[in-house]
């Protein structure tokens, strides 16, 4: 006979996808200590805010941001304050998540907790591609600096759905750390960054990040969703198990493919906005020329005058 604690199966007959119907039961630890980690950042953020500066809450809509936005609404209710005078939620909108994700947000979240913040970018992700003259990549993700790594809380806490089983980078990660000036200090107010940590300090931003759920497993997440009859985006009942930017660089060419077989329409707006891109370098050609050849001898004289000993 096998040892340990038995484990009893949960179905639901109407959820059409077994993966998110078969959830073992849980003690629902794991929500306690994320509320807990929630009410710390608060407790550091007020004392450094003590004019009431709300946290910021990285909203995305994903199964993580959702499984962030109510352990928060639990934590303000813990605590006895509104949740939208504790937490300034924004979601920052890039103009390539997935449709159905943005009529979630505006259509059921916001409609049902309207202090959420709708934030539209100054540039969609077609003119940053004109005007940045390359396509995003692994590493020029420009995109993610643009859209939604611009909007971070400065002198307070801003709190994320990261959790470190989405990475192994992110297992060895510990709560509650103080991190220097890195390429990695960034705030990106999304789920998927790889180096993040349950508390981090980014010193070039002045903002402390907080990840309450960073040590959930994806089993955790959909019994916290399905066991509290949360809303969520639908996608995932078709197979999605992440929604991010359609053709982001990170994802696996697998993914882009089935993504731009389901929007055909974001497929096209990249082409065109690449034939855009490619247009301005054939009428440019001639600028760039000179301007290589402008750089190719100020770099021959700068090597010259050091061997002269003249710098």
């Amino acid at each position: 006979m096998a040892r340990g604690r038995q484990r009893k199966i949960r179905y639901t007959p109407q959820d059409e996808n077994p993966q998110l119907s078969l959830m073992p039961e849980h003690d629902f630890d794991f929500v306690k200590t994320a509320v807990e980690r929630v009410k710390v950042a608060w407790t550091f953020h007020h004392h450094m805010n003590p004019d009431g500066k709300p946290m910021l809450m990285a909203y995305s809509g994903g199964k993580d941001s959702t499984c962030l936005f109510f352990v928060c609404k639990q934590a303000a209710e813990e605590l006895g304050i509104p949740m939208e005078q504790m937490f300034h939620i924004q979601y920052n909108v890039t103009n390539v998540d997935p449709p159905e994700l943005y009529r979630f947000i505006r259509d059921v979240m916001k409609k049902q907790y309207p202090f959420i913040e709708i934030h539209h970018p100054k540039k969609t992700m077609w003119k940053l591609i004109v005007e940045k003259h390359l396509p995003p990549h692994r590493k020029s993700r420009y995109c993610c600096s643009e859209l939604k790594e611009a909007h971070s809380v400065k002198g307070g806490y801003t709190l994320t759905g990261v959790r470190r089983a989405e990475s192994t980078r992110r297992s060895s990660r510990k709560g509650f750390e103080i991190r220097g000036q890195q390429k990695t200090d960034r705030v990106l107010l999304n789920d998927n960054g790889v180096d993040r940590r349950e508390t981090e300090f980014c010193m070039q931003k002045n903002a402390y990040i907080c990840n309450p759920i960073i040590d959930w497993s994806d089993e955790d997440v959909w019994h916290f969703i399905k066991g509290r009859n949360l809303p969520y985006c639908k996608l995932y009942d078709e197979g999605f198990k992440r929604l991010g930017c359609i053709g982001c660089p990170l994802a696996s060419d697998k993914d882009r493919a089935r993504d731009f077989e389901r929007w055909p329409g974001f497929k096209k707006q990249y082409i065109r906005s690449f034939q855009k891109m490619l247009e301005w370098y054939r009428s440019n050609e001639r600028e760039r020329e000179r301007e290589r050849r402008a750089t190719a001898r100020h770099l021959a004289f700068n090597s010259l005058f050091r061997r002269a000993g003249c710098v």
